[in-house]
C-alpha cells in the first residue's frame, strides 16, 4: 500500500516541491515570474490555511504551506478547502473554478485567466501525490 501524506502538511509541501521542480521546466511555465497565495477557508480542522507559490523566470523559487496570513503575492485566491482540494485532485479546472464565483481573486483577472492553464499544469503534478484530504 502506498504511503499517503496529509494534504497541505509539510511532508506534502516537500513532495510537491520535489515533483514540481522535476516535472515542470521553465519553458513549460513560460518563464513566468509571479506569485500566488491560495487561501483555504473552512478547512477540516477549523483553521484557515494557505498554499503559496513564487516563480522566478519559470522556476519554482518558493513553495510554502501554513496557517493564518500568507506572504504578500501578485495574486491571492480565497475559497473553500473542498474546492481547492478538488482542483488539486484534478476534479475541476482552474478557469472554471475562477469563473464560478466560488473563488475570490485579488489581482489582475485577465492575467489570472491567461495563467489558468499553468495552474492546471501544476495541479496535474500535485494530483499524483498520494494524499489524505
Amino acid at each position: 500500500m502506498e504511503h499517503t501524506v496529509a494534504y497541505l502538511s509539510q511532508q506534502w509541501r516537500d513532495e510537491a516541491e520535489k515533483r514540481l521542480k522535476a516535472e515542470i521546466s521553465p519553458e513549460k511555465m513560460k518563464h513566468l515570474t509571479s506569485s500566488v497565495a491560495y487561501v483555504y477557508v473552512d478547512c477540516p480542522d477549523g483553521r484557515d490555511k494557505y498554499l503559496f507559490f513564487k516563480t522566478e523566470n519559470g522556476t519554482f523559487a518558493q513553495i510554502l504551506v501554513g496557517e493564518g496570513e500568507p506572504p504578500d503575492s501578485e495574486f491571492r485566491v480565497t475559497g473553500p478547502y473542498d474546492l481547492f482540494a478538488g482542483l488539486t485532485q484534478g476534479k475541476i479546472k482552474s478557469q472554471r473554478a475562477l469563473m464560478s464565483g466560488k473563488l475570490k481573486l485579488r489581482g489582475n483577472m485577465v492575467k489570472a485567466l491567461k495563467l489558468a492553464s499553468l495552474a492546471d499544469r501544476i495541479n496535474k503534478v500535485l494530483e499524483k501525490i498520494p494524499a489524505r484530504y
